[in-house]
């Protein structure tokens, strides 16, 4: 079960981990990755910086610098997950075979 704290607004860094749902390998199934490098562009404009990452097929890795925002790290990753999710299941509608 996932514990939810909430994160301060300092200047620090994060290590993070999420995973597709029942450890499919939704990432490659779609061929998401452009679209996660797009997120982490868009991180960026939010003063989330990307200083390393692992995408496996399934799950992602990444450690990042938070610098002061309004937000907090866990409104701004929770978003783009969100997002990801979103373009997951549309690519997802277009592949034949699959029934969403």
């Amino acid at each position: 079960m996932t514990t939810r704290k909430l994160q301060p607004n300092t200047n620090t860094f994060y290590f993070i981990t999420f995973t597709c749902y029942e450890w499919i390998s939704l990432f490659e199934i779609t061929d998401l990755y452009s679209y996660i490098y797009e997120c982490f562009d868009h991180l960026e404009l939010q003063k989330i910086y990307n200083c390393g990452y692992v995408i496996m097929p399934n799950h992602l890795h990444m450690l990042v610098y938070m610098a002061n925002t309004e937000k907090t790290i866990n409104k701004i990753i929770g978003e783009s997950k969100r997002f990801m999710a979103y373009e997951i299941v549309n690519r997802l509608k277009k592949l034949r075979g699959w029934t969403c």
